[in-house]
């Protein structure tokens, strides 16, 4: 159950981890209360697909239908209950990633990332996006959208470079990216733009927040070869951590904390191959040379 010491300690979260927070204890008091999705949504007439969306935190919610929710759940509890409130009204704020929805992938991954504390990220093909180099990040997305207006591009280059000041934030995210040898061999852009992007990758990782490795061409196989992984994990909350697969056909979230386990578990044995930091350095400013 969330307490008062539990909101007091979340005022600084952003609206998507409160949205999440405020799924997860509905979604604990409804069945608690017994009832299923299924006849909650028959109860107040909604469509049958409206309670999962709560619950998996993919629409807001509003304080009526929270207050609504918990009193056929019969919780009585007023601290419970104003907490839970609270809980919606904040989740429903603006915030600086609210003005870029346009240029955002569906599923709210930038929302998450925002208020995760540690970021684990595996990219097999091009580098994370929080450690490209404007240049890189330009010629990347310009790639796939080469009939997409100049405002458009402006705009997605802003988002991204918005990302990345969370390395540098007062309280900064902590981010741990593997990345597979043959992403630093790859050319981006043009030989010019690939050298600047790996000394930015060397200043980069300079940061105490931020851990890099790259995973040699003769680690063998492994289960993140099919494509990127991030795994987003949140203060005092673990049982809201993420799983984001993105690819071609369309992101995928696993949010079941036996399968974050499973994830996690996955990258720690494929950290254990990868090279050392100070290797990883190594070799790039072997390529700068």
């Amino acid at each position: 159950m969330i307490t008062t010491v539990d909101i007091d300690a979340g005022k600084d979260e952003g609206p998507t981890l409160r949205r999440r927070r405020l799924a997860a204890e509905l979604k604990k008091s409804r069945e608690e209360a017994g009832f299923t999705q299924e006849s909650v949504s028959r109860h107040f007439e909604w469509h049958s697909a409206k309670v999962t969306r709560i619950e998996n935190a993919r629409v807001p919610v509003t304080a009526r239908d929270v207050n609504d929710l918990l009193t056929l759940y019969g919780v009585r509890d007023p601290d419970y209950r104003e907490a839970l409130l609270a809980l919606a009204r904040q989740g429903k704020q603006r915030t600086w990633w609210t003005d870029y929805r346009d240029v955002m992938r569906p599923g709210n991954f930038v929302g998450m990332e925002a208020d995760a504390s540690i970021t684990r990220v595996w990219e097999p093909i091009v580098l994370p996006g929080l450690l490209q180099s404007e240049a890189y990040m330009r010629a990347l997305i310009g790639t796939g959208r080469r009939h997409d207006p100049k405002e458009s591009i402006e705009r997605r280059v802003a988002l991204r470079k918005m990302r990345q000041a969370r390395l540098t934030a007062k309280v900064p995210l902590q981010l741990v990216a593997l990345i597979d040898e043959s992403v630093i061999h790859r050319v981006v852009g043009g030989p010019s733009v690939m050298q600047e992007q790996r000394r930015k990758l060397i200043e980069v990782a300079a940061l105490p927040n931020v851990s890099m490795r790259i995973v040699p061409y003769g680690a063998g196989e492994h289960p993140f070869m099919g494509g990127s992984v991030a795994l987003l994990e949140f203060p005092d909350v673990a049982h809201l951590d993420v799983i984001y697969l993105e690819g071609l056909a369309g992101d995928y979230y696993e949010e079941q904390p036996a399968e974050v386990k499973r994830y996690r578990d996955e990258f720690e044995r494929l950290r254990s191959r990868a090279l050392s930091e100070t290797s990883t350095i190594a070799l790039i400013e072997r390529l700068l040379d």
